[in-house]
């Protein structure tokens, strides 16, 4: 049986990150990864677990990664202001209002090429990232404390080898096919009825589309999202420029939604009277291109596919994480990462940077030999970002149009000059009632998320292996 003092399963930015943390402080780390081919990664196998690819300033200083890090191809647009549309109302951010080390509003990125260069760090510092494995069974040893001889973990990979290790990192992204295996030992209760991929996820769909040069420069800087057009909870359509002239135009919803249960369903410009069901996410973004830009330009001539980027002939479909996050079984030597975790979100379309943050913390933790505080230590890093997160995705869980115009209308009366926001304090009276209201119920919601009760599964739920 080979041996190493850190397995990790997934090797998406939570499994790279691990790695590099826990071969940094001299641990043995070996990643094991599926891999799926990629257009825009020929030669290369690797994650599956495509977003958006946006971070903003704050992120950067979440991910401990700095842009200027990056070999060259990965960062392909800053950011100058983030732009939310309604059917009737917008507003625009010029400033998120957290402070941060990093100059501008925030990035754009390639993704396959990011996971590649979290690949190499991870490599450089001395981890092995081995790829097309799948992973057939975790076994966990409860009496077993690691050492020379009795493993506390034995992974056995889809071609019947095995690898006995001292700590687990779980970081295979939303679908959790390993992850949900290994909890579900160790729980009183089905692990599928807190986090069944088809129910607690978003489905997630893009297209690489090459704009008119006058549209490019009209989006360029911005990243764009029209709230209010789709039916569903965090369910909306999206426009992100990169580079070259092209944009990344994609949407989330909700997996399953039943379009009969839609109310006010006249109200959602993306629908049209003779849907029977939801629409596919293409048919979505064509109707996006036709309402925005249909007037003056023949969208499949005007705003041709990119074939060679994304993961297939320019597009794209990725599960994100809906769920709030859980506690890891730290007392079984076993961390939850990433999307694995639910600390990414469809709220703020995926979330490369806590992905890394909690990668990172788990791996160390481990390569250190004692995961006990991992559980601490994440929420220490990311609980104000889960926080914020959480909060606003519980207060517009039921959001139609008509809430999103007025929320819209009110966030303008409480930006700053400089096209932020005080964390949403009124500073103000002018603001009036509507704003006081709408930050009297974030500061109720993040009252009642305090102290970690966002968690979906609590630490002391599970059982020792």
């Amino acid at each position: 049986m080979e041996r190493v003092d850190v397995a990790i399963v997934g090797g998406g930015p939570a499994g790279s990150a691990a790695a590099h943390a826990a071969a940094e402080v001299g641990a043995s780390a070996l990643v094991l990864e599926k891999g799926v081919p990629r257009a825009d990664r020929p030669e290369r196998l690797g994650p599956d677990s495509t977003d958006a690819a946006g971070i903003l300033d704050y992120w950067v200083d979440i991910m401990g990664i700095h842009p200027d890090e990056f070999p060259e191809g990965v960062l392909l647009h800053h950011l100058d202001r983030a732009e939310f549309i309604g059917p009737n109302e917008s507003v625009t951010m010029r400033s998120t209002g957290i402070e941060s080390s990093y100059d501008h509003f925030g990035y754009c990125f390639n993704r396959a090429r990011f996971d590649d260069f979290l690949r190499d760090r991870a490599e450089a510092e001395g981890a092995e990232y081995r790829v097309g494995v799948s992973v057939r069974n975790v076994e966990t040893d409860g009496d077993a404390n690691g050492g020379e001889t009795d493993p506390r973990h034995v992974v056995t990979t889809a071609d019947g080898a095995t690898v006995g290790a001292d700590f687990l990192v779980l970081a295979d992204g939303p679908q959790r096919t390993v992850t949900n295996r290994v909890l579900d030992r160790l729980v009183d209760f089905d692990i599928t009825d807190r986090l069944a991929s088809t129910r607690a996820n978003h489905i997630a769909y893009q297209e690489h589309r090459r704009f008119p040069e006058e549209v490019y420069e009209e989006v360029s800087g911005a990243i764009k999202f029209w709230w209010g057009y789709m039916p569903g909870h965090t369910a909306y359509p999206w426009i992100f420029p990169n580079d070259d002239r092209v944009c990344r135009v994609g949407l989330t919803m909700p997996i399953g939604l039943d379009l009969s249960e839609v109310k006010a369903r006249d109200k959602y410009k993306l629908l049209e009277p003779d849907d029977e069901r939801i629409p596919q996410g293409k048919v979505y973004i064509r109707r996006l291109l036709e309402r925005e830009y249909g007037d003056e330009y023949d969208v499949e001539s005007d705003f041709p596919l990119v074939e060679e980027r994304g993961k297939t002939k320019g597009t794209e479909t990725y599960p994100i994480s809906s769920t709030r996050p859980i506690d890891s079984p730290v007392s079984s030597g076993i961390a939850v990462a990433g999307g694995a975790m639910g600390a990414t979100s469809a709220f703020h379309e995926g979330g490369d940077h806590v992905a890394v943050r909690t990668g990172a913390i788990a791996g160390r933790l481990a390569g250190e030999g004692d995961l006990s505080t991992y559980n601490r230590a994440w929420k220490g890093a990311i609980n104000d970002e889960i926080l914020r997160n959480v909060a606003m995705a519980d207060i517009v869980h039921d959001y139609g149009p008509d809430d999103w115009d007025r929320a819209f209308k009110t966030a303008r009366k409480l930006q700053t000059e400089e096209g932020g926001y005080r964390s949403l304090s009124v500073s103000k009276m002018s603001a009036g009632v509507s704003a006081a209201r709408l930050v009297g119920t974030y500061k109720k919601r993040k009252f009642k998320f305090r102290n970690g009760k966002y968690v979906q599964i609590r630490e002391d739920e599970y059982r020792s292996a």
